[in-house]
């Protein structure tokens, strides 16, 4: 069995760590697997990303860590 992460009783305000990796997806209408090869990686590991079962290194996103983190 695959655990998080995150922690579940820290899930509430940790999640939009990864609902932000998805809505930067989806914000340029591309599919797991696009970005996945964009990244040089395999989809299932970037599919691991957005679910929070495996660390992503933020160095793979063009955007800063507040962001991501969700914050302002």
């Amino acid at each position: 069995m695959i655990k998080s992460i995150v922690p579940i009783d820290t899930m509430q305000g940790d999640n939009m760590y990864f609902k932000r990796l998805r809505d930067l997806r989806e914000d340029h209408d591309m599919k797991q697997s696009e970005v996945a090869e964009y990244l040089g990686i395999q989809q299932t590991v970037y599919s691991r990303y957005e679910r929070g079962f495996q660390s992503i290194p933020v160095e793979h996103y063009k955007v800063s860590t507040d962001y991501i983190l969700g914050r302002k």
